[in-house]
């Protein structure tokens, strides 16, 4: 028989994966499981208040995301360089950051209809180049000087979001809240894993740069889950069927 434990593998049709459950008798082995019920629970009856955290450098490569999680959840905190398209959106110049502009007229209906659960940082760490030995700043999103570029939430930022996620059942996290390779752009990410460890809540972190995060703040034993698969729980949270799961009849 074919028992498949490779949650990280499941969104891909690939012969190992999903087509030689045709022809075999096929089960879910229990890191499988355990993934499933962990992101399945999160999608169809979470603890409330459900609080997700989205972050990384682009809002398109979250948007599928976004747009499934936004009526599920009770907050959404967003971070990282793909919370400068939603700046740009409510009219803020971002200078030098990272920015898509294709996607700012999305940005803005999504703030338009959501604007109510939807978090952004208030002050962001800019740096004058993308380099640990860059100067730096703490500013206020209205106060990005053309040049600079925000690399992290700011302080204040790390204080609002780690006040929302205190009052959480449920936490969700998906990407670092700035570039946290480099140690000078890393607060931002690590205040967020230190609050979503001591928040008691049932956590749930996939990704390998969150993955990557709360190891690096040592916080790590302190979440409830820890997906192995970061494409697969990106796409399971977009609502997608994974092929590697879908032909396992037995997987719950």
């Amino acid at each position: 028989m074919y028992v498949c434990d490779a949650f990280g593998s499941a969104h891909r049709a690939h012969a190992s994966v999903e087509a030689v459950a045709h022809f075999l008798p096929a089960a879910a082995g229990f890191l499988m499981e355990k993934e499933i019920n962990f992101i399945s629970r999160v999608l169809l009856s979470p603890e409330r208040p459900l609080v997700a955290i989205l972050g990384g450098a682009k809002i398109s490569d979250k948007l599928p995301v976004i747009q499934n999680l936004l009526p599920k959840v009770d907050r959404l905190l967003i971070g990282g360089g793909m919370a400068n398209t939603f700046l740009k959106a409510q009219g803020y110049e971002l200078g030098d950051s990272l920015v898509e502009n294709d996607a700012v007229a999305m940005a803005k209906q999504i703030l338009e209809t959501s604007g109510d659960k939807l978090v952004l940082p208030v002050d962001v760490v800019v740096a004058d180049k993308f380099s640990n030995d860059a100067s730096t700043a703490t500013v206020a999103v209205d106060s990005i000087r053309p040049g600079w570029r925000a690399l992290d939430i700011g302080a204040q930022s790390a204080i609002n979001f780690a006040k929302i996620i205190a009052g959480a059942k449920m936490i969700v996290w998906n990407g670092p809240m700035g570039v946290f390779e480099m140690s000078n752009f890393a607060a931002g990410t690590t205040a967020v894993a230190k609050a979503v460890a001591e928040s008691g809540a049932i956590s749930v972190i996939g990704g390998g740069d969150s993955v990557a995060a709360v190891e690096q703040a040592g916080v790590a034993d302190k979440i409830t889950h820890i997906s192995t698969g970061g494409g697969a729980s990106l796409e399971f949270l977009e609502g997608k069927t994974l092929p590697g799961v879908a032909v396992l009849p037995d997987r719950l």
